[in-house]
């Protein structure tokens, strides 16, 4: 894996087997997201036994992606937290096929799951002035490998220009998903 220095990590073969488990994916996302938590916090909010959220927890440090927070808690209350804020993998560069596709499966079912969250819990409640301003987008296009591949980096562009804004008063944070695959079918 190498570190880029701004907090993001390129994904090498094996944080690509660690990843590709929606629960890992979902427990690092939930670390970088809102920070430091502990066994039993993560375990609560995944609806996971301390056990199996621990072992997550070990699988997801042994390849480098969190660490024990050792400046909070004790040996019975253990903190951890992310190490990196953004995972960055590009399918093209991958050594490993297998791996790549299964941490991509990963993230599908870890969005998902993040979306039926939303549409259950955030949705219903959400003030009135941020509803207005969300999107919901689907969108059927019809492209060629080369058209998909310069839509993500200019997609990737915009994204960029907004990730390292500061929070400000009135600011939250905003879930961004992007999916860009063919749907392989006989339907056009």
């Amino acid at each position: 894996m190498a570190d880029d220095g701004t907090t993001n990590i390129t994904l090498d073969t094996a944080a690509l087997r660690v990843l590709a488990h929606p629960t890992r994916l979902a427990l690092l996302n939930r670390l970088r997201q809102q920070g430091p938590a502990t066994v039993r916090q993560l375990a609560a909010r995944f609806e996971l036994d301390s056990g199996a959220a621990s072992y997550h927890l070990r699988r997801l440090a042994a390849g480098g992606l969190i660490e024990e927070d050792t400046e909070r808690g004790t040996k019975r209350d253990r903190w951890w937290r992310a190490l990196h804020r953004i995972s960055l993998h590009d399918p093209a560069t991958s050594p490993d096929a297998a791996a790549s596709r299964a941490y991509a499966q990963a993230v599908a079912l870890a969005d998902g799951e993040m979306l039926r969250r939303a549409a259950a819990e955030v949705v219903p409640v959400m003030p009135d002035e941020w509803f207005a301003v969300s999107g919901f987008m689907s969108y059927m296009l019809h492209l060629t490998p080369g058209e998909l591949d310069a839509m993500k980096g200019e997609l990737a562009g915009v994204v960029e220009r907004y990730r390292d804004q500061q929070a400000t008063i009135g600011s939250e944070r905003v879930a961004v998903n992007l999916q860009l695959f063919p749907l392989l079918d006989d339907e056009a």
